[in-house]
C-alpha cells in the first residue's frame, strides 16, 4: 500500500466528524489527493446498511445482528472504496472503522473486543490504520453539545448513558494497548487547538508517505 490510512474515532457528538473534514481540507491544500469516508457507510451498499443500524424504528435488533450488520458494511466499504483508494497512493481519512465496533459492540453491547476483533479482521483483510485520532469526551460533556433544534438522535446516540460509558471506556483501553497507532486527544479543548495537535502528530506520517508534502502556510 503507497497510501495512508487515518481514523477518527471517539463517542457520539465527540468533535471527530468536524476534525475529520478539517484533516481533509488542509491536506488536499497541499497537493494530497484525500479520500473522506464515514462508518458505517461509504458506498451505495454499505450507505443502505447504515439506514438499517441507525433507524429509530429498529429497536429490537439484537447484539449479534446489530455487529454483523456493521462488518457486513465494513467489508463492501474496504474492498470497494478503501483498499483501492490506498493502492492508487491516497490518503484516506475515515470517520470511524473497525474500532468503533470494539468500543460499541465489543464493550459497549458487552459482546467481548475479541469476537469483534476476530470480525474485523474478517471484513477487512486485516487492514488496520496508520493512525487513529482518538477524541476523548465523557458522555455527560458530550450531551451538553446535542443540537437544541431540529436534531434527533439516531439509535445509537440515544441509547442510555451507561452504554456510551462503556464505549468510552472500550477506547480508552484500546488507547493503552496500542498507544503508538491510537493518539487520545482530549475532546474538551477548543477546535483549533485540537487540529493544531492533531497536525503534529499526523505531518511527520504525511512527510515519510508523500515526498512532495510540505508543512508551508500552516
Amino acid at each position: 500500500m503507497t497510501g495512508l490510512l487515518i481514523t477518527f474515532e471517539g463517542i457520539d457528538l465527540c468533535g471527530k466528524s468536524s476534525q475529520a473534514r478539517l484533516l481533509a481540507e488542509y491536506i488536499r491544500e497541499r497537493k494530497i489527493e484525500v479520500v473522506l469516508s464515514r462508518e458505517p457507510g461509504g458506498t451505495p451498499i454499505s450507505e443502505k446498511i447504515r439506514q438499517i443500524l441507525l433507524s429509530r424504528e429498529h429497536t429490537s435488533m439484537s447484539p449479534l445482528t446489530e455487529l454483523l450488520l456493521y462488518e457486513a458494511g465494513r467489508a463492501q466499504h474496504t474492498g470497494e472504496l478503501i483498499r483501492p483508494s490506498l493502492e492508487a497512493g491516497r490518503c484516506v481519512i475515515l470517520d470511524r472503522y473497525g474500532d468503533a465496533s470494539t468500543a460499541y459492540q465489543g464493550w459497549g453491547r458487552q459482546l467481548g473486543p475479541d469476537l469483534v476483533r476476530r470480525l474485523n479482521e474478517l471484513a477487512t483483510g486485516g487492514l488496520r490504520p496508520d493512525m487513529t485520532i482518538l477524541l476523548d469526551l465523557s458522555p455527560e460533556e458530550a450531551a451538553r453539545r446535542a443540537p437544541e433544534k431540529d436534531w434527533q438522535a439516531d439509535r445509537l446516540e440515544g441509547e442510555a448513558i451507561e452504554f456510551h460509558r462503556r464505549v468510552r471506556e472500550g477506547y480508552r483501553r484500546m488507547a493503552v494497548e496500542e498507544p503508538d497507532r491510537i493518539k487520545l486527544i482530549d475532546g474538551r479543548n477548543a477546535i483549533d487547538d485540537i487540529h493544531d495537535q492533531i497536525l503534529t502528530l499526523i505531518e511527520p506520517l504525511l512527510s515519510s508517505r508523500f515526498p512532495h508534502f510540505d508543512t508551508n502556510g500552516r
